[in-house]
């Protein structure tokens, strides 16, 4: 008897996950299209969205016409039923952001860090406790605290090692913990910026998919049948460090000739400048990139960029065959905004032809608060996992994917 109370216990939470999920992912819908969507009975989804709209997780939103019958009630879930905030950690500030669950953005903040693991841990609580205030919501009522690093993340635990930045087992994870009670959530820069571009972007509606982050350091997620794909540590992703030339140009993890040293920002800056004959400074890239009137060494530092990445792009695109490419990161999205045609037509060059053929390599679309965003999902995406339910149970029997039918 137990044991068939935890299987309907799990099925209703799977459930309620899958509508969950249809409603965030697919904006308002009425019942009788979540019904649709989710093979679900009509009165399971009666049932299961009475339940979410008493808990003030799901509200009734407006109404649609329908053919020959009584108007239908649209559906969304409730943008301030709870608050999530997401931060990106680059190399000398921290962006902190808080959001609503339509994830509007109602509150802000930047610090400036000098990359000592304490201090940063320090600057993104002062950020966690800033948008908090700013914000006006209770400290109760935030979901989680997603956080955006580079390096390779132990995610249960929150352990970050990044041998460009000099992070070893770094535990952010418990650091944050100890300085908050909101639910602590730490992953790689690149994977969160592809999680929001996926959901959200460049990347929403694609199964296969790889998403470029490109400032000073270079990396990717990794979309395989719409589910990252982490590798067995959750080391996979780390593009900017696969050899692009033999005992090439030094890169920041210490060995030769990998594709960061000769597509990040800085190795490009650095380029540019010596094209140019004038200083390198953070702000050459950019304020380069942005003239409507480019130098013809300028030019040709770009035109050489786009060749590496290109080379870069036809690795991944043999290796793995995404439907879509998008390239970003603040770097990565100014650059191809700007050389789109010639970063294709170097993949082209280098990739298989058939492979090649059936992928689009495109631009990212949300900007500098990708990571940020892509972090405050974290919770959204165990709060959707959930069903919207507390705890989940202490031994999964079922699940199911959205679109599957389950009985209880």
């Amino acid at each position: 008897m137990e044991s068939r109370r935890a299987t309907v216990r799990d099925v209703r939470r799977a459930n309620r996950a899958s509508l969950l999920t249809d409603l965030f992912r697919g904006g308002m819908q009425s019942r009788q299209q979540l019904a649709a969507t989710t093979a679900l009975s009509q009165a399971s989804v009666s049932n299961l969205i009475g339940e979410m709209i008493e808990e003030g997780l799901v509200e009734e939103a407006g109404l649609v016409g329908s053919d020959g019958g009584r108007p239908r009630v649209l559906l969304r879930v409730r943008p301030g039923f709870r608050y999530v905030v997401g931060a990106d950690v680059a190399e000398t500030r921290v962006l902190v952001e808080l959001y609503d669950l339509s994830m509007s953005r109602l509150a802000a903040a930047t610090l400036e860090h000098d990359d000592d693991p304490a201090q940063v841990a320090a600057r993104l609580l002062e950020g966690l406790a800033t948008v908090v205030a700013e914000a006006g919501v209770a400290v109760k009522d935030v979901l989680g605290f997603g956080v955006g690093v580079p390096g390779v993340v132990e995610v249960d635990d929150g352990v970050v090692d990044s041998q460009s930045t000099g992070w070893d087992a770094v535990p952010l994870g418990a650091m944050l913990r100890a300085g908050t009670e909101v639910p602590v959530f730490v992953e790689n820069g690149a994977k969160t910026h592809g999680q929001a571009e996926m959901w959200f972007g460049a990347g929403r509606g694609a199964r296969h998919a790889v998403i470029i982050m490109i400032g000073t350091g270079v990396g990717v997620a990794v979309v395989m049948d719409g589910r990252s794909y982490r590798g067995a540590n959750s080391n996979a992703g780390e593009w900017g460090h696969t050899t692009l030339m033999y005992d090439g140009e030094q890169c920041r993890c210490g060995a030769r000739g990998c594709l960061e040293a000769y597509i990040g920002a800085d190795r490009i800056g650095a380029r540019l400048a010596a094209a140019l004959g004038v200083e390198h400074t953070p702000e050459l890239l950019p304020e380069t990139l942005a003239r409507d009137d480019l130098e013809p060494a300028a030019i040709e530092v770009f035109e050489q960029t786009a060749g590496y990445l290109g080379a870069g792009l036809a690795d991944l695109i043999n290796l793995f065959s995404p439907e879509r490419i998008a390239v970003g990161g603040e770097t990565g999205t100014a650059f191809a905004d700007r050389f789109l045609p010639e970063i294709r037509r170097a993949a082209a060059r280098h990739a298989l032809r058939r492979p090649y053929a059936s992928t689009s390599i495109d631009v990212c679309q949300l900007g500098r608060d990708a990571v940020a965003m892509g972090a405050a999902t974290l919770p959204i995406a165990r709060l959707l996992a959930d069903g919207g339910l507390p705890e989940p149970p202490a031994e999964p029997v079922l699940s199911f994917a959205p679109r599957q039918r389950a009985r209880g």
